[in-house]
């Protein structure tokens, strides 16, 4: 990989806390060799910049830096790229060191379970970020040995014209992300590669791909796919026939991943993308969703795929499904039970949500979870994680 082998200071940014008065864009200030800094904040998560900054560097121990991360501090990184992923990684270890005191309270339901894994993640996530990387306005990293992020950077954040602060661990996803999107995910049910970009879900789940490809279709003629990310399943009823697809999300990002993968499988006549918060305009005979799964409060922009506050996006698939549906057509719901099984949500609750849509049950296929964490006896979730079931609910109105 291209390296930077270059180790100077960010110039000083204009601008004063909380934000530039040009550009609107967050600050971060610190103090540097007894010089006032100050450079644009960058966080995909909306995160309010540090207040506290400790200039850091390949003489700091891991101790050390756990104690000033777990006490507020953020630590902007002077030495080299290596070690600070380095250091990022023993911080990691010990923010999951399990508690050694015997009076730590043990989760009794599991609710109690699920919020005590949501509060360490968040825990896990705060402290993490606490380890800042500069990146340059050409998106190089002034640190020895850095790799070379600009093609992820442009993909994730666009083009740049100042110098910015990030967090390693936004950074290193980025990266990631980069990996994925270049190598894809292989989705069996449709025989090929599904590329996700940065902060678009990627399609990992594949149990619930063979739900919709195996249920049968009420027609070939037209189908809506309601938050299509990264137009998996759009392609998926494409592969399977369907003439015309209408895909919505309301996620530029998404609909950005949506074409690209759509037009490298060559299906881009039979799919149209339109930018909405829910269903397009007029009826079709199949209308299919995928909402989140799990009724709580996301912690980032991401989990936004995975957590549905109060279930708005279902209820609001329920709700408007029927004026969407032509006569005989279907909806398509594709949910886990997970959120059942930690007591997030009942099964008596999402039968009183689909009745009170007006809509009855044709059919529901099931299909058991087979992804790494349903083996894993760390997991804290590991027993509802084994209970787990993937439903494709067939609806229709009354």
């Amino acid at each position: 990989m291209k390296q930077n082998s270059s180790n100077t200071a960010l110039p000083l940014a204009m601008g004063k806390a909380p934000g530039n008065p040009v550009t609107g864009r967050p600050i971060i200030n610190w103090t540097e060799t007894g010089a006032a800094r100050s450079a644009i904040w960058r966080s995909e998560n909306k995160i309010p910049p540090p207040k506290r900054v400790v200039i850091a560097d390949d003489t700091m121990t891991a101790d050390t830096g756990y104690r000033l991360a777990c006490e507020g501090n953020a630590l902007l990184w002077r030495g080299d790229f290596h070690n600070a992923r380095q250091l990022l990684q023993a911080l990691g270890r010990r923010v999951d060191r399990p508690p050694h005191r015997k009076s730590v309270r043990q989760a009794t339901s599991p609710t109690e379970a699920f919020n005590f894994h949501r509060q360490a993640q968040s825990l896990r996530a705060r402290v993490l970020a606490m380890l800042l990387i500069p990146l340059n306005a050409d998106y190089t990293i002034p640190l020895r040995r850095a790799p070379d992020v600009q093609e992820a950077c442009t993909e994730a954040y666009g083009t740049e014209t100042v110098a910015t602060i990030v967090s390693l661990r936004e950074l290193l996803g980025l990266i990631g992300a980069h990996e994925w999107r270049k190598k894809g995910v292989a989705i069996p049910a449709l025989g090929e590669r599904i590329h996700p970009h940065y902060g678009v879900f990627s399609p990992v789940r594949g149990e619930y791909m063979e739900l919709v490809a195996q249920a049968p279709l009420p027609s070939t003629r037209l189908a809506f796919d309601i938050g299509t990310g990264t137009g998996v399943l759009a392609a998926l009823l494409a592969h399977r026939g369907v003439q015309h697809i209408v895909a919505t999300d309301n996620d530029p990002r998404a609909l950005a991943c949506a074409r690209e993968n759509i037009a490298r499988l060559g299906w881009g006549k039979q799919i149209d993308l339109v930018q909405t918060d829910m269903f397009p305009a007029g009826r079709a005979p199949l209308v299919i969703c995928n909402p989140p799964w799990i009724p709580a409060r996301p912690n980032a922009a991401i989990e936004y795929a995975i957590y549905d506050p109060d279930s708005q996006m279902l209820r609001n698939f329920l709700n408007g499904l029927s004026e969407h549906l032509e006569p005989e057509g279907e909806g398509w719901l594709i949910l886990s039970d997970f959120a059942e099984h930690l007591g997030l949500r009942s099964r008596d609750e999402l039968l009183e949500m689909i009745a009170a849509a007006g809509l009855n049950v044709l059919e529901r296929l099931d299909v058991k979870p087979d992804h790494p964490k349903t083996r894993d006896n760390t997991d804290p979730l590991h027993l509802a994680r084994q209970a787990e079931i993937t439903s494709l609910w067939r609806l229709a109105p009354n």
